[in-house]
């Protein structure tokens, strides 16, 4: 037996799984494609996590098209971020054509066109899809000190805001709910409140409050407010058992990465804090994917990142999948790489000093095998990557070159008449596509009573309005009452969310 045979041997044993798997493709030996070497990933270690990574151009995103079509085929919910705009084909056939064909033969694959149940998405209602809002309150201090980029003394005194808004049962609905509640803290009749959490530096207030505002100057307002989401909308399954596949298109909102990876993050928090406890299931409860990973790690806090590290090795727990999609696995800190089960690594480039250290960095990622693994990721083809997953035992599987199946659903946008007619015969759309600006609990106390007829007196500002309600002994013995019945049901998780709706 040749040194060839005894690889695709190895291979072919280290993939046959006895349970449900997805389809990759097929192992790579000497330049050419081996159809018996089947590349799979069993259904029920997706929860373990994993990555998809390589450069430009390389076939990132069909991998994320035929990893979430094979799950939706097999019943599991699936979240994707669609950054660029070019995943919203998953929702139509795919079209028939000489590359699909040839490519299918090459792999052994049976191809059929085919669309999946999908529900398009977009954050604040910009850009097509059913919004996707979070009140401040849910939002919580840690992942808006991430938006509002403050450091950690900022974000220290932006939770001690929070604290006061929760112990009072003040509900933050929107960006403006969150200022009038800073201002009062720092107004004179706020002084004996603001020393008693903790105090405020002047400093750090106006830094916070800039930050607030310019936020709101950039349109980030639009993503705050009611109807705020309903996470577990991402979990649902069609009447014949499909998957339900969440596209958050996010092409009109490609100048704000802060502010979409930081809501990518509290999508993940939210269903952490709300979702059971399952074990290990046969199969995810749901796989989401995190496009653009790198985003969310840039300048992030020490405690910001002890955060993910927590919520990725807890949330597999119940039931839920993340796979990190970036350039290399350097984007991504070492805590939470290791915790990454399953590895899709498309190739890199080494044009310079630095892609050279990313490629040994990344080769020395991967277990012993008998490829060149240097060789290898600067040779491989568009739509091949190197391939190991967790086996059914849990042990990592032969690394394999693998040239990976096409996706049998469309591999272009979809046409925008045909998305726009899908958001709007959405269950979900009557549900989330309007904003509610309604009061909060908060502003219902703060409005400013109507001038005496002929006075002609000037409203007050709101922050001495809020002063003189909060000093009112009604209100106070309200807030009190509030404080009680609301703020002690306010829980907050690793990121600081809240949930009190479920």
């Amino acid at each position: 037996m040749s040194e060839q045979d005894d690889t695709i041997a190895a291979i072919t044993a280290g993939y046959a799984f006895t349970g449900p798997a997805l389809e990759l493709g097929a192992a790579v030996v000497e330049g050419t494609a081996h159809p018996q070497a089947r590349v799979r990933v069993p259904l029920a270690v997706l929860n373990r996590h994993g990555l998809v990574a390589g450069a430009t151009g390389t076939g990132k995103t069909k991998t994320l098209q035929l990893i979430a079509e094979q799950l939706s085929a097999q019943g599991v919910p699936v979240f994707l971020a669609d950054v660029k705009g070019d995943l919203s084909g998953i929702f139509a056939p795919g079209t028939p054509g000489d590359r699909v064909t040839g490519r299918a033969a090459e792999v052994g694959q049976d191809w059929q066109p085919v669309g999946c149940p999908v529900e398009f998405h977009a954050l604040g209602g910009i850009g097509p899809g059913v919004p996707i809002r979070a009140t401040i309150t849910d939002f919580g201090p840690t992942l808006l000190a991430k938006v509002l980029d403050l450091n950690e003394t900022q974000e220290s005194s932006l939770g001690l805001i929070f604290h006061f808004a929760d112990e009072r049962g003040l509900e933050l609905v929107d960006l403006k709910d969150l200022r009038a509640v800073i201002q009062f803290l720092t107004d004179d009749q706020g002084k004996a409140e603001l020393k008693r959490i903790g105090g405020l530096s002047t400093a750090t207030v106006g830094v916070i409050l800039r930050a607030l505002i310019t936020l709101e100057n950039n349109g980030g307002g639009a993503f705050f407010g009611e109807p705020d989401f309903d996470t577990a909308d991402l979990l649902r399954t069609t009447s014949d058992g499909r998957g339900v596949v969440s596209v958050l298109e996010l092409a009109a909102v490609q100048d704000k990465p802060q502010l979409f990876s930081t809501f990518l993050m509290w999508l993940l928090a939210d269903l952490f804090h709300d979702l059971p406890e399952v074990g290990d299931p046969d199969r995810p409860r749901l796989v989401f994917f995190f496009d653009e990973a790198h985003l969310l790690f840039t300048g992030a806090s020490k405690a910001f990142l002890t955060a993910i590290t927590q919520t990725v090795r807890l949330i597999r727990s119940k039931g839920v999948g993340i796979f990190f999609v970036t350039q290399t696995p350097r984007d991504v800190p070492g805590d939470v790489l290791s915790q990454l089960g399953n590895r899709v690594q498309h190739a890199l480039r080494a044009f310079t000093p630095e892609d050279a250290k990313a490629l040994k960095a990344t080769v020395s990622t991967f277990p012993r095998s008998a490829y060149d693994l240097d060789q290898v990721l600067t040779r491989a083809g568009t739509g091949e990557a190197v391939v190991t997953v967790l086996g059914e035992s849990g042990a990592p599987t032969p690394v394999a070159w693998t040239r990976l199946r096409a996706p049998v659903s469309l591999m272009a946008p979809i046409p925008a008449e045909t998305m726009s007619a899908a958001v709007a015969g959405s269950p979900l759309f009557a549900k989330y596509g309007t904003a509610v600006d309604r009061e909060s609990a908060f502003e219902k106390r703060t409005a400013a009573p109507e001038p005496a007829a002929g006075r002609g007196r000037a409203d007050k500002p709101k922050s001495d309005v809020v002063g003189q309600v909060m000093g009112n002994s009604a209100v106070k013995s309200v807030l009190r009452s509030m404080g009680t019945q609301i703020g002690r049901e306010i829980t907050r998780s690793l990121f600081g969310t809240a949930r009190r709706k479920r």
